[in-house]
């Protein structure tokens, strides 16, 4: 499934928004992130820090909370930046959560073009490996 240039500038747009509410006092890395689920909705995240470095949240996982707080369904394009608007990559932990929401067909923008998750994550482990 593709997109346009204005579908993927309103993602943008969106976690560029998105990354003006993070709270990210430690790092000071403020981080949006923006996607379409397959019914046409978009969803949306920032970066939660805490003091406790490692239970800082990751802008995905607001994005896929929020994914499932307004009914759920599958990511179909996703994008993510820091605070001075740059696309950015997601991190390892996030592009778990990005594939088992959006499965290998979702569309990332990345730092280095529209990729699929396949090609983000290849050979991914998912919810099919633990049947």
């Amino acid at each position: 499934m593709g997109a346009t240039e204005a579908d993927w500038a309103e993602l943008r747009a969106v976690a560029d928004e998105a990354a003006t509410h993070a709270y990210a006092p430690y790092s000071k890395y403020r981080v949006g992130a923006a996607a379409r689920v397959s019914d046409g909705r978009v969803v949306a995240g920032c970066n939660v820090e805490n003091a406790a470095y490692g239970v800082t949240l990751c802008a995905e996982c607001g994005l896929v909370s929020d994914l499932h707080l307004g009914g759920g369904g599958r990511l179909t394009h996703f994008v993510c930046v820091n605070g001075d608007g740059d696309v950015i990559m997601p991190c390892g932990r996030c592009r778990q959560l990005l594939f088992e929401n959006g499965g290998p067909e979702l569309l990332v923008w990345t730092v280095s073009g529209i990729r699929t998750m396949a090609e983000v994550l290849p050979d991914a482990f998912g919810p099919e490996d633990l049947a």
